[in-house]
């Protein structure tokens, strides 16, 4: 009896084991225990800081309804940093596809040196933002910046330049070339990732289509926007939708390069919401700014899964 009762236990626990509904489960539970401890409890405890008033000199819960959000969407810097955040975003990540295309053709081709090229395309992307941008700091700086010493050289700046007198150009302490370096930085960090994305998506194209482009003649170009081009449109998806992520919620290029400045006209979200909320001590006014990031990425992330779906259905 005693042998039977074992059996019908083992065969059970094999049912269930087999089981791919449970087993499935069992294996997502710890990871959705990560997700909610590491996004869930932050992200309502930033909503209830965002209906209150506490202040790092006052950390007491005293609710007070949607007037965070009306200070906060009332504030100048708040909508300049909002303009800031989708202007780096949209212009980042068009020239990051753009050049991403360009650079996944090419060394989709055989050539001597390519594994070399590829490891030098990877090097931004394997370098801590903090340092990799440090570095940008230098290369960009009022004084000893070589990209002034270059345009010097050619006659760009300095006496009888295009530009002006000046030797220097002063890349973070003009708001317009401010913008253009922090642009820059966040486009030298991107690409590498697009590219290795775009070339996946390049390797996929089944080989009989390749073929057969080859045999009927057809030009470069044409074949680029009437076969490549549609064939990556949700490869390019999936790498514009990391790029947006990436770009609209980082804050450490801005941080690092110029602080949101001059007169705040590189500051995006995700670093005024650090500048109030932390460095500030408005807590709660910190967390709204941060929850404005929420609706945005939502809507991107559904915008992109709709387009490489329906490139998919295609």
């Amino acid at each position: 009896m005693a042998i039977t009762y074992d059996r019908n236990t083992q065969i059970e626990q094999q049912s269930l084991l087999d089981n791919e509904r449970v087993l499935g489960s069992v294996m997502l539970l710890p990871a959705i225990v990560y997700i909610v401890a590491l996004v869930g409890l932050p992200f309502f405890l930033a909503i209830g800081y965002s209906l209150s008033d506490i202040t790092v000199g006052d950390p007491s819960l005293d609710f007070v309804g949607f007037s965070t959000f009306r200070a906060v969407i009332n504030d100048g810097t708040f909508q300049r940093s909002l303009l800031n955040t989708f202007v780096f975003t949209v212009v980042s990540q068009l020239i990051v596809i753009i050049a991403a295309n360009m650079l996944a053709l090419a060394l989709n081709k055989n050539f001597r040196g390519k594994w070399l090229i590829r490891f030098l395309l990877l090097l931004p992307w394997a370098t801590p933002i903090a340092l990799g941008t440090i570095g940008w700091l230098w290369v960009l700086d009022s004084v000893f910046s070589p990209i002034d010493w270059l345009l010097t050289q050619a006659n760009i700046l300095g006496p009888g330049g295009a530009f002006g007198p000046s030797a220097h150009a002063y890349w973070l302490g003009k708001p317009t070339l401010a913008m253009i370096s922090v642009i820059t930085v966040h486009v030298w960090r991107l690409i590498p990732l697009a590219t290795v994305i775009l070339m996946a998506g390049l390797t996929a194209i089944p080989q009989d289509i390749r073929d057969a482009v080859a045999v009927d003649g057809v030009g470069f170009w044409r074949e680029f926007f009437e076969v490549t081009l549609p064939l990556l449109t949700p490869i390019m998806a999936v790498a514009t939708l990391f790029g947006v992520i990436f770009t609209f919620t980082d804050m450490a290029v801005v941080f690092v390069l110029t602080r949101g400045g001059p007169v705040s006209s590189t500051q995006v979200l995700s670093s005024w919401a650090y500048f109030k909320g932390i460095e500030g001590g408005n807590l709660a006014q910190g967390a709204a700014i941060a929850l404005f990031l929420l609706p945005v990425l939502v809507a991107v992330v559904i915008a992109m899964l709709r387009l490489a779906r329906r490139s998919e259905v295609l």
